[in-house]
């Protein structure tokens, strides 16, 4: 009997590091690798280059240039001349100015700001500059899609800056936001497309109201396995 359970204790070793070898495999392949990396194009607007960027227009915030204002409007920005890649990485960083409403559903909002890459819509979302706490607040959805109720600023790169128009001087009335997607995509170009539906029945001056502007873009080419 000893023998036997032996034998059938040696098997069941042998079986359960048979699994556990072949589970291994399994997981080990599933791991990616980033073979390469390549940032292919960087524009903060400081050389005030506008190349392959259709619906631009440059201001001035805070003593830099930046693309915009916008409201109610959409900018394309074709990157061209791609090399070998799997998957690319987009980064915008916008400027919120200003009176944005967030989710409200009312005379001003929901205000949504949405991207689109190579025609496929990233993300759709909405973004509050209102003050926040127990007696009012309005919500914002960023950094999720909406609908999602969360705080505003939630995500916020820069919180404290003054606003462009309405609140001009006034700190807190502009909030900068790094919104970075990644995509499995393998195109010799690019398009990026950002636009906003932004809601005001309410003001003579829309644009004053709540605009955003682009401080930077990055895009870089990656091959992952």
């Amino acid at each position: 009997m000893v023998v036997v359970k032996s034998i059938v204790m040696s098997k069941f070793s042998l079986r359960q590091a048979f699994f556990l070898i072949c589970l291994w495999v399994v997981c080990t392949s599933c791991e990616h690798s980033l073979l390469e990396e390549v940032l292919v194009y960087q524009n903060d607007f400081s050389a005030m280059d506008v190349t392959n960027i259709d619906n631009a227009q440059l201001d001035e915030f805070q003593g830099r240039p930046v693309l915009g204002p916008y409201n109610l409007a959409e900018v394309s920005i074709n990157v061209p001349n791609l090399p070998s890649h799997n998957t690319v990485r987009v980064s915008v960083d916008i400027l919120v100015h200003d009176s944005w409403d967030g989710n409200s559903d009312d005379v001003g909002g929901p205000d949504f700001w949405y991207m689109q890459l190579d025609g496929s819509e990233v993300i759709r979302t909405t973004f509050s500059n209102s003050p926040c706490n127990t007696l009012y607040c309005l919500y914002q959805s960023y950094p999720e899609n909406y609908p999602r109720f969360l705080e505003p600023k939630t995500a916020a790169e820069t919180t404290q800056l003054p606003g462009r128009c309405q609140y001009a001087d006034l700190p807190g009335w502009t909030t900068l936001y790094r919104v970075t997607k990644l995509i499995s995509h393998s195109r010799g170009q690019l398009n990026i497309l950002l636009g906003d539906e932004l809601k005001q029945t309410n003001t003579p001056n829309p644009l004053c109201d709540e605009s955003w502007s682009i401080a930077n873009i990055e895009v870089s080419t990656l091959i992952i396995k």
